[in-house]
């Protein structure tokens, strides 16, 4: 099962670097709950980062890589599961 890390610095007292630093540090406590890949998405605006462990047992393409950012740009996701009924998702979606 993938593992989840992230926070929201609400009284905004770290600056850049410090919040990467501890997102990285979120994310490797949680290594054993992902240890096929990692990933950290910090927005460059808002004191807001997330963390992602992943365990690939279906899709074990780059593609399946979180956190997940929309073509826009404008949304993230990380997210923890598996989509059982993907395929029937995905003839609806290829039309």
């Amino acid at each position: 099962m993938c593992g989840i890390a992230g926070f929201y610095n609400i009284k905004h007292d770290k600056n850049v670097q410090e919040r990467l630093s501890l997102a990285h540090k979120m994310e490797k406590a949680i290594s054993h709950r992902g240890p096929d890949a990692s990933g950290i998405w910090q927005d460059p605006d808002v004191p807001l980062s997330l963390g992602h462990r992943r365990l690939s047992i279906i899709d074990l393409s780059a593609d399946g890589a979180q956190p997940m950012v929309s073509s826009s740009g404008r949304y993230v996701v990380s997210f923890n599961g598996e989509i059982y009924n993907y395929l029937g998702l995905q003839s609806d979606l290829v039309d």
